[in-house]
């Protein structure tokens, strides 16, 4: 009689292999369909995901349904190492976040930020020249900046008080505006006119540019914007990490009985 545990170890595991075949398709697709290196930038990574997904629910459930112990082993020994570094990446994730935060502009609706902010490891993530260019790119490619201009209405300048009035984004703020330190014009979201008599010791003054294609990408307050974003976005996978978690240490309690009832099964045959 095939026992609970082994029976729940291998619905399980079909289960991941059936997700594991479209995210592999996924996959592929993005490898032959991405037509900038911004597009194809996750297509290995999820190739890799899919490839290890299908690998390891094969493993456990060959192992489970057919009472394969050393595949079974292989299968609880993966599951162990990958409880382990969803906790220390899911620590790491909360410690990394932890510094950095948006400043209030006085009168405005959006918020500024400064890259001194945001922890040193998240900085240098940014810091390289090489890895940069690449991430302007993306940011180039996005048009979040042009999102700006297309919310005039009626093609019309957005008006100078709607404009301080909006909740924009971390990236938006960084990125496609100078710093109210600079002391700017307004006149339209990515066009502001330089004062002669601006004495900011702001570097980021001197970056900005009204050429649609250079704006404040090569600023600092962009990297914060950008830092912002992913913090944002850590914080939430962090969460999720938490749930997934536990229910891997579940589903390796249940992998621990399949393993348990396996040895048991071979010590009968073994010894009838």
């Amino acid at each position: 009689m095939v026992r609970f545990s082994n029976n729940l170890v291998g619905i399980l595991n079909f289960i991941t292999f059936l997700l594991s075949i479209p995210i592999l398709i996924g996959g592929v697709w993005l490898s032959r369909q991405g037509t900038s290196e911004c597009e194809r930038f996750l297509d290995k990574p999820v190739i890799a995901l899919g490839v290890f997904l299908m690998i390891v629910s094969l493993a456990g459930l060959i192992g489970a349904c057919c009472r394969v112990t050393w595949l079974l082993w292989v299968y609880l020994l993966v599951m162990f190492l990958l409880i382990v570094l969803l906790f220390c990446f899911t620590i790491f994730a909360f410690v990394v976040t932890n510094k950095g935060a948006g400043e209030v502009v006085s009168g405005k609706g959006y918020k500024e930020y400064r890259l001194g902010d945001y922890s040193g490891w998240l900085q240098n993530r940014v810091s390289s020249e090489k890895n940069w260019n690449k991430i302007k790119s993306c940011l180039q490619d996005s048009k979040v900046c042009k999102s700006l201009i297309d919310d005039g209405s009626s093609g019309a300048p957005m008006p100078v008080n709607e404009f301080y009035n909006r909740h924009l984004s971390a990236i938006q703020s960084g990125c496609c505006k100078p710093s109210d330190s600079c002391g700017f014009t307004y006149v339209s979201p990515t066009n502001w006119t330089k004062s002669n008599t601006t004495t900011a010791t702001n570097p980021d003054c001197n970056a900005w540019n009204n050429d649609q294609n250079i704006l404040c990408y090569n600023c600092q307050s962009c990297k914060a914007g950008l830092l912002d974003n992913i913090k944002s976005d850590w914080k939430k996978v962090a969460v999720l990490n938490v749930v997934f978690l536990v229910f891997l240490i579940i589903v390796y309690s249940i992998g621990c009985c399949a393993f348990r009832n396996n040895r048991e099964d071979n010590s009968w045959k073994r010894y009838p």
